[in-house]
């Protein structure tokens, strides 16, 4: 499963895989790099995602980019 999110104007693509989630900033040419930085708990609700992303990341607002959201 991987979900892509505008976090506060920066793409975030999560994935879920081997029981727990992992997040990556994805690049122009397809590859992806790990979002060491993003550390999301393996029991938070794909529902709750966008929500937990939003207080994780919160300093990343800007009055361009007021909110995140999911993109798929």
């Amino acid at each position: 499963m991987s979900i892509r999110f505008d976090v506060f104007g920066r793409q975030v693509q999560v994935v879920r895989a081997a029981g727990r989630w992992r997040a990556y900033y994805p690049g122009q040419e397809g590859k992806r790099r790990p979002a060491d930085d993003i550390v999301i708990p393996a029991d938070t609700a794909e529902s709750a995602l966008e929500r937990y992303l939003a207080d994780l990341c919160h300093e990343w607002a800007s009055a361009r980019h007021p909110d995140v959201r999911r993109l798929d």
